[in-house]
């Protein structure tokens, strides 16, 4: 079984659910904290030990390459200033990106959030793959990507990363079917039922952000993206190619698992969500959460504004 060192992260996305704010920046380069939300996922990468990551873009996102990019000219021009921490902190981010060895591909096919998996996939061989979404923002002890790297170790299968729900929610996930419970959050799935409503949600997990892809799914996405052009050759309706299809095909006669996540998820990708991991960034701040948090009490009319000088 072949230790899991290679990472995907699709960021071709247009990010119109958070329109117009990301009309001229990518919703990958948002900031969450002191960071743009896709540095954290490629944090979360590295501390996980992936030494190979493939960001699979689109037109008008070259400010992402830009941002890992190692720019000396400016740490020169910080460290004449004396800005030494500032200097620390851009060669910081580099160091990063040459940890992650990170590299760019554009994105050539149809649309659905499979086509960067199968963009990227020339270069997996026989080898399993972490696909992290830039969106998504996991704060916990054990990161994400360590917790699915951890249940493929244990399994050596396609691995989903899961999370309780609501049961009022489940009209907004893709909700697993749960066949066997093997303890420490593993279960074993037999395929995901897209958004169904909550009297028929066949379990109280939600499948979120995060996969360990093998070659058999690379496979099935392979098959369905040859159906796709067969289809628009023959003048037929045809949809998105998306990730979860081929895993529900793969699981269809071999077993997959999903890994409930220990940890706390935030999803910025949507306008409340990207609020929210502002928020809980800037409440967990040693500098930052006292202002913010004496702001909500001066506004919630629990303590005096202080005059004005």
């Amino acid at each position: 079984m072949s230790t899991i060192r290679r990472a995907v992260i699709p960021a071709a996305g247009l990010g119109s659910r958070l329109l117009p704010l990301t009309k001229a920046i990518p919703k990958e380069m948002l900031p969450v904290g002191d960071k743009p939300v896709i540095e954290h996922t490629v944090r979360e990468l590295v501390d996980s030990g992936i030494t190979d990551i493939a960001i699979v873009v689109s037109g008008g996102k070259a400010i992402i390459q830009d941002h890992f990019r190692p720019n000396p000219a400016l740490v020169a021009q910080l460290r004449a200033d004396g800005k030494t921490a500032y200097a620390d902190a851009v060669e910081e981010v580099a160091e990063l990106a040459r940890q992650g060895h990170i590299t760019y591909l554009d994105q050539h096919g149809p649309y659905g959030n499979g086509t960067p998996v199968l963009n990227a996939a020339r270069s997996f061989g026989d080898e399993p793959v972490l696909v992290l979404w830039p969106d998504d923002v996991f704060v916990a002890e054990v990161p994400r990507a360590q917790q699915l790297i951890a249940a493929y170790e244990r399994t050596g299968c396609p691995v989903l990363a899961l999370m309780p729900m609501d049961p009022g929610d489940s009209q907004r996930y893709g909700v697993p079917v749960v066949k066997d419970d093997l303890g420490e959050g593993l279960l074993r799935i037999t395929g995901l039922v897209e958004k169904p409503a909550p009297a028929d949600a066949p379990s109280p997990y939600a499948a979120i952000g995060g996969y360990v892809v093998t070659p058999g799914v690379i496979d099935e996405l392979r098959e369905q993206t040859r159906r796709w052009y067969e289809d628009e050759r023959n003048g037929q309706p045809v949809g998105e190619v998306y990730l979860t299809d081929a895993i529900n095909a793969y699981a269809s006669t071999r077993e997959v698992y999903g890994q409930v996540i220990q940890g706390r998820w935030y999803d910025t990708g949507n306008p409340s969500g990207y609020i929210v991991a502002q928020m809980a960034s800037a409440l967990a701040h040693p500098e930052y959460g006292p202002v913010l948090r004496g702001l909500v009490d001066e506004l919630d009319g629990r303590r005096p504004t202080p005059p004005r000088s």
